[in-house]
């Protein structure tokens, strides 16, 4: 019996060291991107800030799904945000004994991709364009009404993570419904809100940059959107809690193009990963 504890215990770190290097190549490539488009002395500098977060918006939403899909986002997930980690704990779909280390791994990994961005590529992540690509809410925006939008932005994308879970035919869809809303969340509130939706996508690159202010909105406003998101969830299936899981293959996320749907099941958790849901034991 504790032989078995044991190999648990090692396959939760694992999964967890698995979100901390997930995390840490979004952030260093969230730095990076920003860099290239916001540095006046970059060959790729986009002078209109609206113009530049649509473009950050896509690529972050490409290169989230790329990473829910890699080998890493198969075996833990593919979580990448504390917002979706408690979340899935709250529709049943996630170990609440696993909630704790994946949400450190992905704080950690945020400052460690962070700092990553600042070794690579020098003085030019500090400029105050770049700023260590530190989300920043539009001056004309009250504390509050940043609030709002990330949490609110937060409950309408658990809510559609949540139907797209609950349908066999569409589980395999998880991933790219989360890289598509966080595309479209940063194209359309970058400019205003600042579109972060993600403890850890503002976690490191706030505290190097320094920038406290309005931190706590970006670290509880998307959890309590993902609290309420779930919540809304339940109310509009009408059932209890949910506690099905979503079969895939052992390798991933969802079956290859042209193989069977994932299969739902009400009646215990999986033990292979769902799309951005429970990891292997």
């Amino acid at each position: 019996m504790s032989t078995v504890s044991s190999q648990s215990r090692r396959r939760r770190l694992a999964r967890a060291a698995d979100e901390f290097a997930l995390t840490t190549v979004m952030l260093f490539l969230a730095v990076t991107v920003v860099m290239w488009l916001r540095d006046p002395d970059s060959a790729l500098y986009v002078g209109d800030l609206d113009v530049a977060l649509a473009v950050i918006g896509v690529v972050s939403g490409a290169i989230l799904t790329g990473l829910i899909f890699s080998p890493p986002g198969r075996r833990s997930g593919g979580h990448l945000n504390p917002a979706v980690t408690v979340s899935l704990w709250l529709m049943g779909a996630f170990p609440g004994r696993s909630v704790v280390p994946y949400v450190l791994a992905q704080l950690a990994g945020s400052a460690a991709g962070t700092g990553l961005g600042r070794l690579v590529w020098g003085p030019a992540v500090s400029l105050p364009s770049v700023n260590y690509a530190a989300i920043v809410p539009a001056p004309t925006w009250h504390p509050a009404s940043v609030f709002v939008a990330e949490a609110g932005s937060m409950t309408i994308i658990i809510v559609a993570v949540g139907f797209t879970m609950a349908h066999a035919r569409l589980a395999c869809l998880v991933p790219y419904v989360i890289g598509l809303s966080v595309a479209l969340v940063i194209a359309v509130l970058g400019p205003r809100s600042g579109g972060s939706i993600n403890p850890a996508r503002q976690f490191g690159p706030a505290a190097l940059a320094g920038q406290s202010a309005d931190l706590w909105i970006y670290l509880v406003a998307p959890v309590l959107g993902a609290v309420l998101g779930t919540w809304l969830h339940h109310l509009l299936s009408r059932r209890r809690p949910l506690t099905h899981r979503v079969r895939v293959p052992a390798s991933g996320h969802s079956p290859p193009a042209g193989n069977a749907a994932a299969r739902v099941s009400r009646r215990s958790p999986s033990r292979t990963p769902a799309p951005t849901g429970f990891p292997p034991e």
